[in-house]
């Protein structure tokens, strides 16, 4: 009986050991990142906008929580353009799960919006455009660039349409960036996914803003040093 039982639990022990072994390599072989597509901007009015015809709203879903990358959204929470006027948000209503808030309005001044939009944020920035070149305006400021979007990393950039993600990746590009390690994945106005995160809220016709759902990188300028370029 005793031979029996040792016999028993030897086999059990075994069973055990391939079965952890297995799903073990299960794991790993599902761990580890695929390939992905190399940049490549679309056709007609969303190419001129620079957004991926491989990557962008109808499958981002799919590249999401990789380790190999990181995600931005580069909207303002509250964006003085009139974006309403073009079908869209001027407020951050929404983003997609895993996207940080990096707003482009701080980083350069905006230019090239519809007409309709009119006049957006207007103050201080991290870099201006001085022929047809980016300079910094703060002993900080492309230090704070290679924080918020890492050289090493695949970069995933979103918006509300396209266009301010386009001049992220224009702006990168012309620093130094790999251009192979950027992707324009499009609007949040178009993407209709499951990992999206509400943060407007309509009750009894008020309207708020959840924007404490918001991973935020905020940009003090007060706390930085202004290059003098006299």
């Amino acid at each position: 009986m005793k031979k029996s039982l040792k016999i028993i639990i030897s086999i059990i022990i075994v069973l055990l050991l391939v079965g952890g072994s297995f799903l073990l390599g299960k794991n790993n072989s599902n761990n580890k990142l695929s390939k992905l597509p190399k940049p490549e901007v679309t056709e007609g009015e969303r190419g001129q906008l620079g957004i991926d015809k491989n990557i962008n709203e109808s499958n981002i879903d799919k590249y999401l929580g990789r380790s190999d990358s990181v995600y931005r959204d580069v909207r303002m929470l509250k964006d003085p353009g009139n974006y309403e006027a073009i079908g869209g948000d001027s407020y951050l209503s929404g983003f997609v799960k895993g996207f940080e808030v990096v707003s482009l309005p701080y980083i350069i001044p905006v230019s090239g919006l519809p007409e309709a939009v009119g006049d957006t944020y207007t103050g201080k920035t991290l870099f201006r455009l001085e022929k047809d070149k980016y300079v910094a305006n703060y002993k900080e400021s492309l230090d704070i660039l290679e924080y918020l979007f890492p050289k090493d990393k695949n970069i995933f950039l979103m918006c509300g349409g396209g266009g301010y993600a386009g001049m992220t990746k224009n702006l990168l590009v012309s620093l130094g960036w790999d251009e192979n390690k950027i992707y324009n994945t499009g609007g949040y106005w178009n993407y209709n996914g499951k990992n999206n995160v509400e943060v407007k809220n309509k009750v009894d016709g008020k309207t708020t803003y959840d924007f404490w759902k918001v991973n935020y990188h905020d940009i003090d300028f007060d706390s930085l040093v202004e290059i003098d370029h006299e």
